[in-house]
């Protein structure tokens, strides 16, 4: 496959493209933790693509591509969150019977309608509080204009809590993207589906495999690799999590074989247990260790499922990871679709993608004018 995009910002002196060929980790000196030297396990699939690292601003797009190509995809976000939306439908029937002069009691009615639908208490309170400020002031005059403001009371606590939610990729190879989470939030498959995404665009795409405690993990990542046509980085047997990933960015990172993106995959933990999560900040510490600009993103993946229960989780690993995001998954299979909202409120973190499906396609960009209007479309 011809790629015409590049990614670096700066001049380079080295026009050579990094290698298909997958090569032993080489010279590259092992730090302490990495004692241990058995045969290193290779992946039975190489990258399909040569990193980009040459080209000017291929990386700096990527993220930018990725969000405007998912908004020409709205449908898959409104299909995925159709339980959440039907959970929402008492809105519509409570703005049915809107009085102006009987607002203060409708305006309870549609705070225990968020809260219901899982935007949680704050976040449902200040959403409603909007609104009631322009009833006060006389801008609302009908229903429509009370469901109008519901929209943009939600898209402006989005934006004001959350910020930016594109990816932040920079002209740098490998860009380091770290995805931390509990047991059963489906991390491992997120990964297949990022790389899915990224290698749709034409960049070289590897993955570690750091869930070092999980039975037959590894296999799982490398089946994901094979599917979407990301590199398994070669690891040893018995290596510890932080020198599995060590290893992994120093592989990515050689000029022979560059990456555009490293996705390191971690073992699941619970957010209560202090030696695990201990061991996940030296994860990060051995990536810093091998490139110190990386990780460039550390991302927390959270079951949409489990509703505001994910608010603890998210606390405990931003205070000891300092996340960069959020990924939300599996919101096709639940009515609490609101967490979103809240989870944005509570933390003040971006969510980057959220998961509304099973297929490939169906980890979304994460946009806060395409989720409204999904919860609340026009033609309702």
């Amino acid at each position: 496959m011809s790629i015409s995009v590049y990614a670096s910002t700066a001049p380079s002196t080295n026009s050579t493209k990094c290698s298909k060929t997958v090569s032993s980790f080489g010279p590259a000196k092992t730090p302490a933790f990495a004692a241990k030297q058995p045969v290193a396990r290779l992946s039975r699939k190489k990258a399909k693509f040569t990193c980009q690292a040459n080209q000017t601003g291929f990386l700096d797009k990527l993220g930018r591509v990725i969000k405007e190509k998912a908004q020409a995809d709205i449908d898959r976000v409104f299909k995925g969150t159709s339980k959440t939306r039907e959970k929402l439908g008492i809105v519509d029937e409570l703005l049915t019977y809107w009085k102006l002069d009987e607002s203060d009691d409708l305006l309870e009615e549609l705070e225990d309608a968020l809260i219901s639908a899982d935007f949680g208490p704050t976040s449902s309170l200040k959403i409603v509080d909007a609104i009631r400020e322009k009833v006060l002031a006389g801008k609302l005059k009908n229903s429509a204009d009370v469901r109008g403001a519901l929209k943009v009371a939600l898209k402006e606590l989005i934006s004001q809590r959350a910020g930016d939610c594109e990816l932040k990729l920079v002209d740098q190879s490998p860009n380091v993207i770290m995805i931390v989470g509990v047991n059963g939030g489906g991390k491992t498959t997120t990964i297949g589906k990022l790389a899915h995404r990224f290698t749709k665009e034409g960049a070289k795409v590897m993955v570690a495999a750091g869930d070092t405690f999980r039975a037959a993990a590894s296999e799982q990542l490398e089946t994901w690799a094979d599917r979407s046509g990301a590199e398994l980085t070669p690891f040893q047997e018995n290596m510890k999590p932080s020198a599995v990933l060590y290893k992994a960015v120093e592989y990515a990172s050689r000029e022979d074989n560059k990456a555009d993106i490293l996705l390191a995959d971690t073992s699941g933990r619970l957010h209560t247990n202090s030696n695990l999560m201990l061991e996940l900040v030296k994860c990060k510490q051995a990536i810093s260790k091998a490139m110190p600009t990386a990780p460039h993103e550390i991302l927390l993946v959270l079951d949409g499922t489990t509703g505001l229960n994910m608010l603890n989780q998210a606390r405990e690993f931003n205070k000891q990871m300092e996340l960069s995001g959020l990924i939300l998954t599996k919101l096709d299979g639940t009515s609490r679709g609101g967490c979103v909202v809240s989870v944005i409120d509570e933390l003040g973190l971006p969510v980057k993608f959220v998961g509304v499906g099973e297929g490939l396609e169906d980890l979304q960009p994460f946009d806060a004018n395409i989720f409204v209007d999904s919860l609340f479309p026009d033609d309702a």
